[in-house]
């Protein structure tokens, strides 16, 4: 089983840029169907973006729709979220998740997921 740990969280300023990466343990990455979630204080956790085991389908949280890009590098077994133009209501922890699946799908959906990495805070001062 696939083990995750994500990085590049911090503090930015509103409209700031930052890239998370979420690395993955194992030989088998491209069996694995990747997501992006995010948990604010005292609400549910909640979607932001997926990549199918290939790369070749993503989806989006409508909220973050043209400014946040998924992306994922097979060989670095890495899986990417550059986040663009940041507003303060982008804080939270953010998770990447994997699924091992046989189809190219970009799952939307938490209890699609397998495997939870610890997460990174994404902090968006105003």
């Amino acid at each position: 089983q696939v083990q995750l740990a994500e990085s590049g969280g911090g503090l930015v300023q509103a409209g700031g840029s930052l890239r998370l990466s979420c690395a993955a343990s194992g030989r088998t990455f491209g069996r694995y169907a990747m997501g992006w979630f995010r948990q604010a204080a005292g609400k549910e956790r909640e979607f932001v973006a997926a990549i199918s085991r290939s790369g070749g389908n993503t989806d989006y949280a409508v909220s973050v729709k043209g400014r946040f890009t998924v992306s994922r590098d097979i060989a670095k077994n890495t899986v990417y979220l550059q986040m663009n133009t940041l507003k303060p209501e982008a804080t939270a922890v953010y998770y990447c998740a994997a699924k091992s699946t046989s189809y190219e799908y970009a799952y939307a959906y938490a209890r699609a997921y397998d495997t939870w990495g610890q997460g990174t805070q994404v902090t968006i001062s105003s």
